[in-house]
């Protein structure tokens, strides 16, 4: 598939302008081009810029005619003016008459990527591979996405899909936009074309750092396949703090104008949409005490619909929206993201159902039980935990956390040595701790749990009684959001991830305590899609840093936010434990970074009726 749009639109000026470069300084001094011979030169490449690249291909080959000691430089230029047109065969009696040894600093390599072009119009592949993998020949920067995209499609051409998806991959960081959406879409389809079992071992044999590991990861995932997910390394937060700016913001802070907030207001989703918008709100009022610039943020009702979301979306298109955050739904953000092009960038608040990457330019942000799985299995081999027994809920999300758990502590070396899941409605779980008894327990041997806390206050003095002194971790939905001493005293030694918020444990954000005694939606468990709504809204000055900066993270209340190459968002939570029926942070509190701890005289957030001055509400 050939991504025509960038090869030249973008490369062109460059080459004319080394061609005029070229007429100036490359040439022997005694052959110094006239008055006459630069206009006709500026008017050929003015013809090319203006589109008449016929027109500007014939003034070429006359000036070639009439300076015979430029004339191969020429025939370059007019043959490059076809192509640009995307016709390399007009070019090819042009091509055929130049004689490489007769062409001057860059003339070279552009004569051999047009050679190149036309050998892969003819489905000559081998000379087109061979004419753009030449070791010997330096080619400049400006003719280097041409030569990627020649050889890209060359290697496609003779079956080397995993050279052309390797090959494309290293053009990505160079384009923008629409190229880039199109260049992404050749990357997975081009490793489409390997099976399942090619794929995993390349990825198996990759270094952590491997540009092709996240492409090869999508892949799989596009396969149904529940890939590994190491724990982002965090690095350094996002920028530092610029001093003298007026405001306490960090290098890289871009705040849009305006910004459309897609939630459903009605509908059966409305409560988890209005806590979010609380949420996201409560953060925009804090945000206030920075000084920054703030966007005018209004509110689309997609009534928790895919038509909603996507009429809500138009809307906010329509209205001017410069960034837009939502939907929340798997299936609207799915929808969206299959748009043929999004004229607006998305911050979406979940990831699609189908696995799709989110478009160019957009993001996508969610609680994903796949996150908290994998790093339970992370947490567990650092403690020197190797082997796992896994027992989980029925729910969706246990099934999801316990695959992402598999999948990262086999591929870091563990093994799970047995797997049950709980029956619904049962109070007894003597069957599954026979199984755990007959399976025998190592001393590197623990045990991940994924299930509500009703189910887990009966699991775990099952497990006592019948002597299993194994270490349990589990993921956040074992705890219900608020200390119950006598309830959850039957969780103690219990470790699990959760979003550090919940715990006061992420300095530079307003406490939880604080928030919690006057707005209900950031109480017990729905504190939890508080805390992604602030989220949500502290990310969107950043997102264009995070996803720039790979290492970078944003102190979040949900977790420490990093951004991988296709714009997910991913979240590195924070480790709590029961004690004496209390759940609290491992580590204290979060302190990797100085940002600025809100301002004591700070006023209380908004209330769950006042939104903002700058906010405003729009059903649909």
């Amino acid at each position: 598939m050939r991504l025509r749009s960038f090869t030249w639109s973008s490369l062109g000026p460059a080459l004319l302008l080394a061609g005029m470069l070229l007429l100036a300084g490359c040439v022997p001094a005694n052959t110094k081009p006239s008055p006459a011979e630069v206009a006709a030169a500026d008017g050929a490449a003015a013809l090319s810029r203006q589109g008449h690249f016929d027109q500007s291909a014939q003034a070429w080959l006359a000036l070639a005619s009439q300076y015979g000691e430029r004339a191969d430089h020429y025939r370059v230029l007019a043959a490059e003016a076809w192509s640009q047109e995307g016709r390399i065969d007009a070019a090819a009696p042009t091509l055929a008459k130049i004689k490489r040894e007769n062409l001057h600093g860059d003339d070279a390599v552009r004569f051999d990527l047009l050679r190149a072009d036309l050998a892969l119009h003819r489905h000559d592949a081998a000379t087109a591979l061979r004419l753009t993998t030449q070791p010997t020949v330096a080619v400049p920067e400006a003719l280097q996405l041409r030569l990627f995209e020649l050889r890209a499609r060359a290697q496609a051409a003779t079956g080397d899909h995993w050279g052309a998806a390797r090959t494309r991959v290293q053009m990505d960081d160079h384009l923008q936009g629409l190229d880039r959406a199109e260049n992404r879409k050749v990357i997975l389809s081009e490793l489409a074309q390997l099976d399942v079992a090619s794929l995993k071992r390349r990825a198996a044999a990759m270094q952590p750092g491997d540009r092709m590991l996240p492409w090869v990861d999508q892949a799989l995932s596009q396969h149904g396949i529940t890939v590994a997910q190491p724990t982002p390394t965090l690095q350094q937060p996002v920028g530092t703090l610029l001093p003298g700016a007026g405001a306490e913001v960090r290098e890289g802070y871009r705040m849009p104008a305006r910004v459309a907030l897609l939630l459903p207001q009605s509908g059966p989703y409305a409560a988890a949409g209005n806590t979010i918008a609380e949420g996201f709100f409560a953060a925009y009022a804090e945000a206030a005490h920075t000084h920054a610039p703030r966007a005018s943020v209004r509110i689309y009702d997609t009534q928790g619909s895919v038509d909603g979301a996507n009429k809500a979306y138009r809307q906010a298109v329509a209205d001017g929206a410069q960034l837009v955050v939502g939907p929340l739904t798997r299936g609207a953000v799915a929808a969206l993201f299959a748009q043929p092009t999004l004229p607006v960038p998305v911050l979406a608040l979940n990831h699609p159902d189908n696995k799709q990457a989110p478009p160019s330019g957009s993001s996508e942000f969610g609680l994903l039980p796949e996150t908290e799985g994998a790093q339970a299995a992370d947490h567990m081999l650092e403690r020197g935990l190797n082997q796992a027994y896994v027992v989980i809920s029925g729910d969706d999300f246990a099934q999801r956390a316990a695959a992402a758990f598999k999948a990262e502590l086999l591929a870091r070396g563990g093994s799970v040595v047995g797997m049950a899941a709980l029956p619904a409605g049962a109070t007894s779980y003597a069957d599954i701790i026979s199984q755990l008894n007959m399976a025998g327990a190592g001393s590197n041997a623990g045990i991940f749990i994924s299930m509500r806390p009703r189910q887990a206050r009966l699991l775990l003095p099952q497990l006592h009684i019948a002597r299993i002194a194994l270490p349990v971790f589990g993921t956040s939905h074992i705890y219900a959001g608020s200390d119950n001493p006598t309830a959850d005293g039957d969780l103690d030694g219990v470790e699990f991830c959760d979003a550090p918020w919940l715990f006061n444990a992420q300095p530079g954000l307003p406490r939880r305590d604080d928030i919690a005694a006057k707005l209900p939606s950031a109480r017990d468990g729905s504190a939890r899609l508080f805390a992604f709504g602030m989220d949500a809204w502290n990310l969107v000055p950043y997102l264009d840093w995070l996803g720039s900066h790979p290492g970078s993270y944003l102190p979040g209340a949900t977790g420490q936010l990093t951004a991988n190459a296709f714009g997910r968002i991913s979240r590195v939570l924070t480790w709590a434990k029961f004690q004496n029926g209390l759940a609290r942070p491992l580590t204290g509190n979060l302190q990797v970074d100085d940002l600025p701890a809100p301002s004591a005289s700070s006023p209380a957030p908004a209330s769950s009726s006042a939104q903002p001055a700058a906010a405003s509400s729009t059903g649909d």
